[in-house]
């Protein structure tokens, strides 16, 4: 699944009349470097969910001809990353999924961060995989970081003013499973990792590669600028 339902408004005005997924960076849609993800990784059918200016992202899909695209349809109400996942539920079928945020580049070179991610999945152990990028080498971030990792990639999450080395990149694989019990409607993904965490059964997965964030107007120049260096 692709989540591309947001309002995008850190990076209005650019957002008045474009959704934040179909905001061009390097010439491309935001969204189309996560497609790009899904092929390296071999994905053939994905989940796209729309709120914000759906028609337009209704449009850009249909263009879309080597993947199988399913529009999970929101216009009735923003339901959040978590909210938005659980509606498309129906769509994604009762085994574990991926799940990419739309406002991210993530490059890799040859080999894609998402096939990894796949590839590290184990569900005798895991609930959800978060793929974690080093907060050092971010671009575009600023906070104060997301996990812990250990030594065997348990993952446990930043305490409030305290500071994280790991960052949540925007990829993750989720067993459906973790739904169970909670209520439709608005929440955060964070809802089902903390349920994970609380399990012991959320871990992740270090990224080497490039990861960039498109979330204000100043770090999509950043993210132009680096992405034409390649």
């Amino acid at each position: 699944m692709v989540l591309a339902a947001g309002l995008g408004r850190r990076l209005r005005p650019l957002t008045d009349t474009t959704p934040k997924p179909l905001i061009k960076v390097a010439g491309k849609a935001l969204i189309d470097y996560s497609f790009d993800l899904l092929r390296g990784a071999g994905i053939k059918k994905a989940v796209v969910n729309c709120h914000y200016l759906a028609d337009q992202i209704e449009a850009h899909v249909e263009t879309v001809t080597d993947l199988e695209i399913t529009v999970s349809d929101e216009r009735g109400a923003l339901l959040e990353t978590g909210g938005g996942v659980q509606k498309a539920l129906p769509l994604l079928g009762s085994e574990p999924f991926a799940v990419l945020n739309s406002d991210v580049i993530i490059r890799d070179g040859h080999a894609t961060s998402l096939k990894a991610a796949i590839d590290y999945w184990d569900p005798e152990t895991m609930d959800v995989l978060l793929l974690l990028q080093p907060k050092e080498a971010a671009v575009g971030y600023d906070g104060s970081g997301d996990y812990h990792m250990s030594e065997t990639g348990g993952l446990s999450r930043c305490a409030a003013r305290d500071q994280a080395p790991f960052i949540f990149s925007g990829i993750q694989i989720i067993n459906p499973d973790l739904f169970m019990g909670i209520k439709p409607g608005k929440f955060s993904m964070n809802v089902i990792f903390d349920k994970a965490q609380a399990q012991g059964r959320l871990f992740g997965l270090r990224h080497p590669g490039q990861w960039l964030h498109a979330g204000t107007e100043a770090a999509l120049d950043i993210i132009e600028k680096k992405i034409r260096e390649l």
